[in-house]
């Protein structure tokens, strides 16, 4: 069964970006939860020393520095949210530095903007840095340079970051970590007859449609995001696995070739969405 099959093909996967979101790393007042921050670097650092090469793109800055200085709510001021990206970037390397390190495992932060898209000179200097750090086994963990990208906080997200990422890359998997356990067929909030969709082969105007909107709290993404994101890496070929990052292990799951969450394997001999 393709279904199956597709799954079983992430075993290969060697490069590998995982995504995760605000909602995963951190509480919905935006205080960290360093309990689910230290099992996820745990598993990546897991991963990485079986041999893969990981990347991580890591949401929460700026809700990090709303958590920190006391924001009870999402900001709306393009300044305000600058300035908590700038407080709260800082405060979030330094917990994955120190939970990384502990394991004796490398980390550095690489910080990017729209250019490594638009501009291939910057474009090829971000893919010759990830290269190098890949290759003295250095794990980067990339987030927007929110501090100075105007338009990256108004319209950008994560999702469509880690895509370009992967195609940086030429990542054999991006993996989004979500706070739902996949696409469903409508949204599960509302709807008690929704249901996941395993696996999709083709994004077409009903997948687009069973799409929800953003997310809640102080996150930016939502599934439509992750939609876009998966449009990327159809580009390149690159399958994309959406999973509820509540429990970090579930990672090794996926690994492992398990069926969880929604695939988006793009196999060019079959068109047909698998929704069983």
């Amino acid at each position: 069964m393709i279904l199956n099959t597709a799954f079983e093909k992430i075993k290969e996967c060697r490069r590998i970006v995982v995504k995760v979101g605000t909602t995963t790393l951190s509480y919905p007042n935006g205080k960290l939860n360093f309990q689910r921050i230290d099992k996820l670097a745990q598993i990546l650092t897991e991963l990485q020393k079986s041999g893969r090469k990981i990347i991580l793109v890591s949401s929460g800055a700026i809700a990090v520095g709303s958590g920190k200085t006391g924001l009870k709510s999402k900001p709306v001021e393009l300044a305000e949210k600058q300035a908590l990206a700038a407080v709260g970037q800082a405060d979030l390397m330094k917990v994955y530095q120190k939970l990384f390190e502990s394991r004796n495992q490398f980390v550095a932060q690489v910080l990017l903007t729209k250019d490594i898209v638009t501009v291939l000179e910057r474009r090829t200097n971000a893919s010759n840095t990830l290269e190098a750090l890949m290759s003295m086994d250095v794990i980067p963990i990339i987030n927007e340079n929110d501090t100075v990208a105007v338009d990256e906080i108004v319209i950008g997200d994560n999702d469509t970051l880690s895509a370009h990422v992967a195609c940086l890359i030429k990542a054999d998997l991006l993996i989004l970590m979500s706070d739902i356990d996949g696409l469903f067929s409508a949204d599960p909030r509302v709807d008690p007859e929704a249901r996941i969709i395993p696996m999709i082969t083709e994004i077409n105007e009903d997948i687009e449609r069973s799409a929800s909107g953003t997310g809640s709290g102080f996150g930016t993404g939502g599934m439509l995001t992750k939609i876009s994101a998966a449009k990327v890496c159809r580009n390149e070929e690159i399958p994309v696995s959406i999973i509820n990052g509540i429990n970090p292990e579930i990672l090794n799951e996926i690994i492992a070739g398990k069926p969880i969450g929604t695939l988006f394997y793009w196999n060019t001999h079959q068109t047909e969405v698998k929704t069983d």
